[in-house]
């Protein structure tokens, strides 16, 4: 775990550009305003351990409180963890949520959330483990859209 190469990755989208089209490896998804970016990933599919992969979404998991703990240091207590159930359930009532919004709902079941002073901006971490057959990541997004 490199605290300062994660804390370093999200100062850098606090400031950086979020018109699209960049080419970082880390970058999962991004639109005008926003980008999901992927902080730490397993690699590789997970087909048989349902132990190790328990485990292993533990540690992600703690890894995501201890970044939410080193924010929270540097910006003030965060907002409540936002469920992200309620908006699947204005999703499937077929309300319209903007992105990144509506992405982050079908990616994780939680988000640690901030507004840093000054960037106009917001910021939330959460761990990307609901698809059986893919790698478990810890995302962050940035977006200059309120959540809804």
């Amino acid at each position: 775990m490199d605290s300062a190469k994660y804390l370093a990755r999200i100062d850098s989208l606090c400031t950086g550009d979020l018109t699209g089209g960049h080419s970082e490896s880390d970058v999962l998804m991004e639109g005008p305003g926003y980008r999901i970016v992927s902080l730490e990933a397993t690699h590789g599919t997970w087909t048989g351990d349902a132990a190790r992969r328990v485990r292993t979404v533990e540690d992600f998991h703690a890894l995501k409180k201890h970044i939410t703990l080193l924010l929270d240091d540097r910006w003030g207590a965060q907002q409540p963890p936002w469920e992200m159930g309620t908006l699947v359930v204005r999703i499937d009532r077929g309300e319209a949520i903007p992105e990144p919004w509506a992405t982050a709902s079908t990616l994780v079941d939680e988000l640690n959330l901030w507004q840093p002073d000054g960037t106009g901006r917001w910021i939330a971490v959460g761990v990307a483990d609901a698809d059986l057959g893919d790698g478990i990541h810890l995302l962050v997004l940035v977006t200059e859209t309120d959540p809804p």
